[in-house]
């Protein structure tokens, strides 16, 4: 399991495993909300406190409503929009990684999609090679 929290622990998260890889993307929800996005069943995930939710406007239909801590402003967790639940299925929750300990994470992969790119369809395209939490890169 691991415990995850806002700077100022008023949201608290409990994921129940370690997540495969996290993603670090590039779109500007991501980017500006500062998020390392891990992806759990909504089941395997608990959260305690209130959170202030918040979905992209410059998207017709978002899929993603990203939630922060309303007192310190630390985003916390994403799930899916009502409409994105309806097609897909509500299976998909992610987790801010960037609220854990990195060293709590060594070993899992980071991957950089590319979600300026991104057309909402289909598989993202890369930037770069991901690299291993808790490992030095290597310099070639």
């Amino acid at each position: 399991m691991i415990e995850l929290s806002c700077h100022c622990g008023q949201i608290r998260l409990e994921v129940s495993r370690l997540p495969d890889f996290i993603h670090e993307c590039n779109c500007t929800l991501c980017s500006k909300s500062g998020a390392r996005w891990a992806y759990f069943h909504p089941s395997e995930v608990h959260v305690a406190g209130e959170a202030r939710g918040y979905s992209r406007e410059d998207k017709a239909d978002p899929a993603a409503e990203i939630h922060f801590c309303p007192k310190c402003g630390a985003t916390t967790h994403f799930r899916l929009t009502a409409s994105a639940a309806l097609k897909y299925g509500d299976t998909l929750m992610g987790a801010n990684m960037r609220l854990a300990s990195e060293q709590d994470l060594a070993g899992i992969e980071l991957r950089y999609p590319d979600g300026q790119a991104w057309s909402g369809e289909g598989e993202f395209g890369y930037l770069r090679e991901p690299r291993v939490l808790g490992r030095e890169p290597t310099s070639g």
